[in-house]
């Protein structure tokens, strides 16, 4: 079944609701991984804020959510396109584990120089435009409370996450004032009806995100409430990787290097660093990416009547 980002308008048109709930994405993202339980839980959280934050975007590019720090786990990231699209890698440090309680606190930020950083990379950049960069502070217990802040920090639209993940399911549900225009809100109260949305979805119960379909979540939480339903859009895991890539990364590290591996381990092994999938080369493949290109074969030239 395809994943789908879901999203809601209070009826005064001055909050929106969106809630998204990995199954099959989240499946991808694990297939070639064996991911402690607290690296599944932060990893799919973050995966799950990226989706709602990156349906937002007004541009064709990439939103790109990165945590990194110096404790068991060294950096997290996860990217969606505007299409919803989705990739995310971890890294752990060799030598270090990672306990199932481990929290977002202890597992990355153990000396308080972890940082939070955004990326926000359109496709098609106009002269002079840049990456935009936001980088904060790794402030708050969850990964939730961590967007929050740099939410805040930033300036941006008041914001509330709520983010679950286990090993089958990552959720995620936002709750977002939108701009005043001209400086009043239209069709109703903001900050009535955010402070009402707010204390709606306070009410989850732990797991909720992650065992009850979106659906039915918003039912329990607004049922009493006029909501404008909008189209669904579909989200997908999608790596870039391929075996012509890796072939011609392997190519730049130069053919003596290459046979230096090969004497050593006999094939050389290559694993993607986001979706894990391995690829491996022998002694003939490793030949044919130094092999000199073939010459197209002449033509004879067309006989003339």
């Amino acid at each position: 079944m395809t994943d789908q980002l879901k999203k809601f308008l209070f009826e005064d048109r001055t909050v929106r609701v969106q809630a998204v709930r990995l199954s099959e994405t989240w499946r991808q993202a694990q297939e070639h991984h064996q991911y402690p339980p607290a690296v599944q839980r932060l990893l799919g959280e973050l995966m799950a804020a990226a989706t709602l934050l990156a349906a937002n975007i007004k541009f064709e590019g990439s939103l790109v959510l990165q945590i990194q720090g110096s404790g068991p786990i060294a950096l997290l990231v996860v990217e969606c396109q505007s299409d919803l699209s989705l990739r995310a890698t971890v890294k752990v440090r060799d030598g270090h584990e990672v306990p199932a309680d481990g929290d977002l606190q202890s597992l990355l930020n153990a000396d308080g120089q972890g940082r939070f950083i955004v990326l926000l990379d359109p496709r098609r950049k106009v002269p002079g435009q840049q990456t935009y960069q936001g980088i904060v502070p790794l402030e708050g217990d969850t990964v939730a409370q961590v967007l929050q802040h740099y939410m805040k920090a930033s300036e941006q639209l008041d914001t509330r996450l709520w983010l679950q993940a286990n090993g089958e399911h990552a959720g995620g549900l936002l709750v977002q004032r939108l701009p005043d225009h001209g400086g009043t809100a239209q069709g109703g109260n903001a900050a009535e009806t955010m402070a009402r949305a707010t204390l709606l979805a306070d009410t989850l119960k732990p797991d909720e995100l992650v065992h009850t379909d979106t659906d039915t979540l918003i039912h329990r939480l607004y049922w009493e409430e006029t909501l404008l339903t909008f189209e669904p859009a579909n989200v997908r895991w999608h790596c870039t990787c391929t075996r012509e890539r890796v072939s011609g990364m392997l190519r730049t590290l130069g053919e003596d290097e290459i046979k230096a591996i090969l004497a050593e381990e006999g094939t050389v092994r290559v694993t993607c660093d986001f979706c894990g999938k391995p690829y491996e080369f022998d002694s003939v493949d490793c030949s044919g990416l130094f092999a000199p290109a073939r010459p197209m074969p002449e033509q004879d030239p067309p006989t003339v009547h």
